[in-house]
């Protein structure tokens, strides 16, 4: 059987990613209307969504906004929520690493938690894919999901005060997150960081502008970090 192709493994991936229009639809489409309510011009709104292009940081940043929060407090609070990205690039960059300049910056760019949740499982699935069947997969699963956010969030703003009151547009975000984080819930560190960030995420949820979100991600990081570190010894011992 002939080996598949760069142009194949992007229609894998497009297939793969298609399902995610289920939450990222819904997604979208509340943050059109949150960010219109909020008092922001459809011009700010759809810019928001196209040049920052990170759901779970707008939605933060835009209630800290709401709130009248210092700008440096929105900054950092947003950057903290979009710290994952930084660990979805250093993991990506194992399979992706070799891509030309510029194909890296593209895939900086649209590279969202959906991408990245299904583009690592089959990397790790199937380690021997060439670097253009890895590049075609990630394009793939991209194309029906990072367009989508952009279109969701007009239909937001133009078609938000005709979604009636029992259609709870809200349900994507925890639903989405959760279809994410579950399949990569394989290891003691990882279940140990994410049970870690929920009860943190609990316990200093009074403090002020959301900063106990800051406080659980870091402490939850750390403490990830330490109980794969303790994996790691005592397989060598």
């Amino acid at each position: 059987m002939p080996r598949a192709t760069q142009k194949s493994y992007y229609w894998i991936g497009f297939r793969t990613g298609l399902p995610f229009l289920l939450v990222v639809m819904p997604f979208g489409m509340l943050f059109g209307v949150v960010a219109t309510e909020a008092g922001f011009t459809s011009v700010q709104t759809m810019a928001f969504s196209s040049v920052v292009f990170a759901g779970a940081a707008q939605f933060t940043a835009l209630q800290l906004m709401a709130d009248d929060a210092p700008f440096l407090i929105v900054v950092a609070t947003a950057l903290a929520v979009n710290l994952r990205m930084a660990m979805y690039s250093a993991s990506l960059a194992v399979w992706l690493g070799r891509a030309p300049l510029w194909k890296r910056a593209l895939i900086a760019y649209v590279n969202v938690d959906q991408s990245y949740a299904v583009s690592i499982n089959r990397y790790e699935d199937e380690p021997d894919l060439s670097l253009t069947q890895r590049i075609g997969f990630f394009f793939g699963a991209v194309t029906p999901v990072c367009p989508m956010w952009i279109v969701a969030t007009g239909l937001g703003i133009w078609f938000g005060d005709m979604v009636p009151d029992w259609m709870a547009l809200d349900f994507a975000v925890p639903i989405c997150f959760l279809a994410i984080i579950a399949p990569m819930m394989r290891t003691l560190a990882h279940m140990v960081s994410a049970v870690s960030s929920i009860v943190l995420a609990l316990v200093f949820s009074g403090l002020p502008y959301n900063l106990g979100l800051l406080v659980a991600a870091a402490v939850a990081m750390i403490v990830g970090a330490q109980v794969e570190m303790w994996m790691s010894r005592r397989a060598e011992a």
